[in-house]
């Protein structure tokens, strides 16, 4: 059995091994990675040979990091990157190209409504009712949308995201604030079983998530990087930031908001960005943050996603697809019942 995995930013980590009664035998680990001692690597072979057939990814992870040597030096690779090679070597694990894509880019749709399709879309891929899909957002409103465990009153000044027109909304992913104006932003998510990132850590399953985008952005002449845990940056400033939510039915929810043209000195009206949150990024000023795509490629919007996209097709394929009516349907229940009500709203005050 033979299994791969280039880690985002980092080497390839390749994979050879059989299962004899149901145990991990000939195990070999190669790749343009760097190690040091040289005796790691006879180290990390033993430690998987013996496991069993069926041992998790983390599991495996955990006896590889175990067995190192004192002082043992991983470069471009992790533990966790080569259980995620053996994964795939058992074909427990997938790739991009395992999946046919679906792409959908829709009408503008409501914040609130934008919300309940994320879920709702997560759940069909992980039910198997829809394959695999990336989504790109369009808005007909101007919106706040908070991460799942923010609280209201510290993250948004309500007084003045009325005074400006803005929706507030949570969503069910972690993470900070969004802040989106029609026409300001460029947000996509990504639905996907979670195979795709099984045996990752979650700091690598957003880099991988989002390599593709990098590669487009550098396409358009950034110079754009991943900034672990979840910012895509540049030299010249912040991109925009990923949020992820995995689902209990297999699937895997991610996505990601990058400025455009952002209105940074309304942005900090609205948003109560507060100096603890700041003082690691190296300015003072949150709109100096936010460095849009606009300025850094002097291309309209819509040709910024059509490049991405076409990066998305020429790196894993796609056909296009739309919302069905029943996907729809399903989403404004979840506005009436969950996403649209004060309780959801305010579940962190």
């Amino acid at each position: 059995m033979h299994g791969e995995f280039k880690v985002p930013g980092g080497k390839l980590v390749v994979v050879d091994l059989e299962i004899v009664d149901n145990r991990i035998a000939g195990f070999r680990l190669a790749g343009d990675f760097f190690l040091e001692p040289d005796s790691a690597l006879d180290a990390i072979d033993a430690a998987v040979n013996g496991l069993p057939g069926d041992t998790d990814a983390l599991t495996i992870a955990k006896t590889i990091q175990q067995a190192l040597p004192e002082g043992a030096i991983l470069l471009g690779f992790t533990p966790e990157a080569v259980a995620t090679a053996i994964r795939r070597a058992l074909q427990r694990a997938t790739t991009w190209r395992d999946y046919e894509w679906q792409l959908v880019h829709g009408e503008a749709e409501r914040p609130v409504l934008q919300m309940a399709l994320d879920q709702v879309l997560a759940e069909e891929v992980g039910a198997g009712r829809r394959k695999p899909t990336l989504r790109i957002w369009e808005w007909n409103q101007p919106a706040v949308v908070i991460g799942s465990f923010q609280s209201l009153k510290n993250e948004v000044d309500l007084d003045s995201a009325g005074k400006f027109g803005f929706d507030v909304v949570r969503r069910i992913s972690g993470g900070g604030a969004m802040f989106m104006e029609a026409g300001s932003v460029i947000t996509y998510s990504i639905y996907a079983p979670a195979d795709l990132v099984q045996g990752m850590s979650f700091a690598d399953s957003y880099a991988f998530l989002d390599e593709w985008v990098i590669e487009a952005l550098k396409s358009l002449g950034i110079e754009a990087t991943y900034q672990p845990l979840n910012d895509i940056t540049s030299p010249t400033g912040k991109i925009g930031g990923a949020a992820q939510k995995r689902l209990g039915n297999g699937a895997v929810l991610h996505h990601v908001t990058m400025s455009y043209d952002m209105d940074g000195e309304k942005m900090v009206q609205v948003l109560r960005i507060g100096r603890e949150k700041m003082s690691d990024k190296g300015t003072k000023s949150a709109a100096k943050r936010v460095d849009p795509l606009r300025s850094q490629t002097g291309l309209e919007r819509s040709e910024i996603i059509e490049r991405m996209e076409q990066t998305f097709a020429k790196l894993y394929g796609f056909t296009e697809s739309t919302i069905t009516a029943e996907e729809r349907a399903k989403a404004e229940r979840l506005v009436a019942e969950k996403f649209g009500t004060d309780d959801w709203l305010r579940r962190v005050p």
